[in-house]
């Protein structure tokens, strides 16, 4: 793995903002500094022109002065064991580029946070934590510690949830230790599903499930009937979102529909034969 650095992370706009939120929580940060770190997977030892054309690819953003910091680094990367999307379109651009032996690429944001005294852990979780969404990213203490976003591991085996023997107390416990947030009516619909078909459910098809019946896609709390002081509502929560739309939608084109919204535009001009240049009507999509 080769390391690379980056341009700053932070505008002189976000920089006094970022520092804001630290210091409400922590009034000991005097400062915050953050740039891009590039974390490069090659295959071999790569020739001096093509080490320099990587290092041209990677050199994006403001052409500023990167500064030298060391003080308690918080490193934000992707969460280990996936890769993000920056990283797919950051290795197609480099193998366009003729890079062949660069396997992945992937970026993590530095932040070095200038105390007095070094933090504790109890206050570098507490930085952490305000630097990184915990969902899709994870935090380290060195750039060394990254090596971890390009560890493959074998994948593992199919398990299955013994339901027939261990009842709903097994599919209980499963749900816990997957991570699956199944509430209690899916529970009940599992087990008497897989008692009727007479068969342990895998992992896999446990989870695939839980995914497809989640709030993400069947918007279940948004789309469910509800009451307010025992009165009916006529519009679920979602409906009441859409509502907006139907009773003052000028100037939308699309709204609802495969995650995007399509408005309109200015006019524009349009790319066409010398005999047919005009200018037309644009559309703005919002995904």
């Amino acid at each position: 793995m080769s390391t690379l650095r980056g341009a700053p992370a932070l505008s002189n706009f976000r920089n006094p903002s970022q520092l804001s939120r630290l210091q409400e929580a922590l009034p000991s940060i005097e400062g915050v500094y953050a740039e891009f770190v590039h974390f490069v997977l090659v295959d071999g030892k790569l020739a001096l022109a093509d080490a320099d054309k990587l290092d041209k690819v990677l050199r994006y953003g403001p052409n500023v002065p990167v500064q030298e910091m060391s003080d308690n680094l918080v490193l934000v990367i992707p969460r280990i064991g996936t890769i993000s999307p920056w990283s797919s379109k950051a290795t197609d651009i480099a193998h366009n580029c003729g890079l062949q032996q660069v396997k992945r690429i992937e970026r993590g944001t530095a932040f070095y946070l200038a105390t007095n005294t070094p933090l504790t852990p109890q206050e570098y979780e507490i930085a952490a934590a305000l630097l990184h969404d915990r969902m899709v990213e994870q935090t380290l203490t060195s750039l060394d510690q990254a090596q971890g976003l390009f560890v493959q591991t074998q994948p593992a085996p199919l398990e299955r949830v013994d339901i027939l023997q261990g009842g709903r107390a097994a599919l209980v416990s499963a749900n816990i230790s997957l991570g699956m947030a199944l509430a209690d009516d899916e529970i009940d619909y599992l087990v008497d599903a897989f008692a009727d078909l007479g068969r342990n459910p895998t992992d896999v098809e446990l989870m695939m499930f839980a995914q497809a019946n989640s709030e993400h896609c069947r918007h279940k709390i948004f789309n469910a009937s509800w009451s307010i002081d025992g009165e009916d509502q006529t519009l679920s929560l979602f409906k009441m979102i859409k509502n907006t739309n139907e009773l003052n939608g000028q100037g939308v084109l699309s709204a609802y529909i495969d995650n995007a919204s399509v408005i309109e535009g200015h006019k524009a001009g349009r790319f066409f034969s010398r005999a047919t240049r005009h200018r037309k009507p644009s559309a703005i999509c919002l995904s």
